[in-house]
């Protein structure tokens, strides 16, 4: 798919098939994360795609809309506020970097025909607990990856010019 057509593609997509993901999606997919820019270079990030059904219902019972459960898969993005750059004033940006990689992500499954829904609305001490997480990591995103139950709705946007503008 072409770039600028994966980016008018991609939607939250919250309904799913019960089809599984190939293994070289999945692969390509991974790669999409592993080549995303960090500060630094530095990568203060783990990606783990939840296949297994014990660890599903985990996630699922921190955050529990029906959606999600359907997905065959579910992404998890860990975040490292010790391994990451810090700014001037020393406020770690872990959550900037892991946000790049997970556009990479959500747009490499867009790219492969799988929906994403990417979710930050939940407890993050319940669901570090759920995932067995333990300090200096966190759990800083999850989405539900899998083929869209139904074709999306056309977004509204707002104008080019309201959100983008340049200064001569």
């Amino acid at each position: 798919m072409e770039f600028y057509d994966v980016i008018k593609q991609r939607r939250s997509i919250r309904g799913y098939q019960n089809k599984p993901i190939p293994a070289d999606a999945l692969a390509r997919i991974g790669e999409a994360v592993n080549l995303a820019p960090s500060a630094c270079n530095l990568q203060p990030w783990k990606f783990l795609i939840v296949e297994n059904k014990e660890f599903r219902e985990k996630i699922c019972k921190v955050y529990s809309q029906p959606w999600l459960a359907q997905a065959p898969a579910i992404a998890v993005a860990f975040g490292n506020n010790e391994k990451c750059w810090k700014r001037l004033e020393g406020d770690p940006i872990a959550a900037v970097d892991i946000g790049i990689a997970m556009e990479h992500l959500v747009l490499a499954a867009t790219a492969e025909g799988l929906g994403t829904c990417w979710i930050c609305a939940y407890n993050v001490a319940a669901m570090n607990e759920a995932l067995q997480v333990e300090e200096p990591w966190t759990t800083l995103a999850i989405s539900p990856l899998g083929y869209p139950a139904a074709e999306p709705i056309p977004l509204k946007r707002k104008s080019l010019r309201e959100v983008f503008e340049v200064m001569k």
